[in-house]
């Protein structure tokens, strides 16, 4: 519980989405930390949001632990140039593809390319999401409801979609929910309202693949110390972030990216369906 920063936190607030090399303290993504053991050895993978916070931990851990990877994200190219050097540092292969994953047509691009690049898709993490802070619902727009939607769930189908034909019997689907599926909060309503959706649309694609033996797991993180805080929310609450858990801190994304690891393993064979919290000792419903 005290291993890692605590707030407070020095006050600060970023354009969105955020930047890595701003932030303080810096994320801790397992740069120095994670030790791999050939658990996903070939696998190869296609990530989203993978320049930065949780997705750049991932990144880190599939790599020492064997695996290719494409990593999509919006257009923060020197966050995932730094995500790529350390994927190639551990030896494995990295894609870049900017662009936006609202559109349908960038996913089908995505899957193709990624097939195109590695014969296949093992293991498609559904990563990116957009979330914004508001104090009322007439301060959100149309546009605003429609895009977070459009990045945080519609994507996640397109992506899907796209990827299963690749995938060969035991595949895998891991999305990222969070803690406001089942507890939202109200300056997050958007946000929150499509975390749900992905606790459902995850359930409901797990018994739909079945058959095809390709598993599809959520993992629900809560506070994470990530751009997206400093980028989303007020100085006051990004210097306070983390408070609300038992543990009194937000995670770090090197504390998340294990759980992705364990789910896209032959170890979780018998897991789907589930959603994994990780949540600094606050329970969810």
């Amino acid at each position: 519980m005290t291993q890692f920063p605590a707030p407070p936190f020095p006050p600060q607030q970023q354009p969105i989405p955020g930047l890595t090399g701003a932030m303080e303290p810096h994320p801790d993504h397992g740069e120095q930390s994670y030790r791999g053991r050939d658990r996903l050895r070939g696998k190869k993978i296609l990530l989203t949001g993978g320049d930065s916070g949780i997705g750049r931990a991932i990144a880190i851990a599939f790599a020492r632990e064997g695996a290719d990877l494409l990593i999509s994200y919006l257009n923060e190219d020197e966050d995932a140039r730094e995500t790529k050097r350390w994927v190639d540092d551990a030896g494995r292969k990295c894609l870049l593809a900017p662009g936006d994953i609202s559109d349908s047509a960038h996913c089908r691009r995505l899957v193709q390319r990624a097939v195109d690049e590695f014969g296949m898709i093992d293991v498609l993490i559904n990563n990116a999401a957009h979330q914004a802070t508001f104090a009322s619902p007439e301060e959100i727009s149309d546009e605003e409801w429609n895009r977070t939607f459009a990045v945080n769930i519609s994507a996640m189908f397109y992506l899907s979609r796209a990827a299963i034909p690749h995938m060969k019997r035991g595949s895998v689907i891991i999305n990222t929910a969070s803690i406001n599926s089942d507890s939202p909060s109200p300056h997050l309503l958007a946000y929150a309202t499509t975390k749900g959706a992905i606790q459902n649309f995850t359930g409901g694609l797990a018994q739909m693949l079945a058959s095809k033996e390709i598993r599809v797991n959520a993992v629900a993180p809560g506070p994470v110390w990530t751009p997206l805080i400093p980028s989303t929310m007020p100085p006051e609450k990004v210097q306070h972030f983390g408070e609300q858990v038992p543990f009194k801190r937000p995670a770090q994304p090197a504390e998340v990216a294990p759980i992705y690891v364990m789910l896209a393993s032959d170890e979780a064979s018998y897991v789907s369906g589930a959603v994994i919290a990780v949540t600094g000792g606050k329970p969810m419903l």
